[in-house]
């Protein structure tokens, strides 16, 4: 968290430095000509705009006016309003504060994806053309393929793309132009299970419970806890796994 603050501090200095100002009304000085022709200006004021869309994106709470005051005080070694204890306590607080926060928003986030991910299940097995494994995997065949299936650890080459619920994609191989190659038993619990249901050249598409997905940790910023998830996969090839250990 102090990392974080620091940064920010950093960029508001870088900020306040292009300006050649560092006085209160150095916001209402930027124009878009000056961000145009100077690029020390354009270089702080992307710092400040990166800097302050995280923070609001974390949905930090705090005075901004007050954090620009403190900053300028610092900055130009003027007199301080609050002792070094009394800013140290104060970051000590606001630290505490918005772990809270965000541990509380991330418990409400994992309950309601939890529901959603269980309502939208239950409603999809009920439709044509999909089927139910034991561990409560779903898939329909979109295209199936020919010979053998892959075991757990071999290495699949396949083709995806994982989107959540509501159709937003965070992942998807097309799009990247280049297929995917990994040892099928490093990836989620769903796609070790689904995966080698298909043989080469099929393509499937799979809806994953969050419990055989990340589970309560999510994964990066667009899978939040307990969300379940779409994927559509086409298996290229894969390599027994005796044959991809030679390699």
């Amino acid at each position: 968290m102090k990392k974080v603050i620091c940064c920010m501090i950093m960029a508001v200095s870088m900020f306040f430095c292009a300006c050649g100002n560092c006085g209160n009304n150095a916001l209402n000085e930027i124009t878009k000509e000056k961000i145009e022709s100077n690029k020390q200006v354009k270089y702080g004021y992307a710092l400040g705009s990166d800097v302050g869309n995280n923070f609001k994106k974390q949905k930090f709470d705090f005075d901004v006016d007050a954090f620009l005051a403190g900053f300028k005080t610092a900055f130009t070694g003027a007199e301080s309003k609050m002792t070094e204890e009394e800013i140290s306590t104060a970051l000590q607080e606001f630290q505490t504060e918005m772990i809270t926060k965000i541990a509380e928003e991330r418990a409400k986030q994992a309950t309601e994806n939890k529901a959603a991910g269980e309502k939208f299940l239950a409603e999809n097995k009920t439709k044509e053309g999909v089927k139910t494994t034991e561990s409560g995997l779903q898939y329909i065949v979109e295209k199936e393929g020919e010979g053998e299936s892959p075991a757990a650890e071999d290495t699949v080459e396949v083709h995806y793309r994982g989107t959540l619920l509501d159709g937003t994609e965070f992942d998807s191989s097309y799009k990247r132009g280049e297929t995917a190659k990994f040892p099928l038993n490093r990836v989620i619990k769903g796609w070790t299970e689904g995966v080698q249901l298909m043989k080469k050249g099929a393509k499937y598409k799979f809806f994953i419970p969050s419990e055989l997905a990340y589970g309560e940790n999510g994964a990066g910023a667009t899978i939040g806890p307990n969300s379940a998830l779409i994927f559509e996969v086409e298996l290229i090839s894969f390599e027994k796994a005796n044959k991809a250990e030679e390699k």
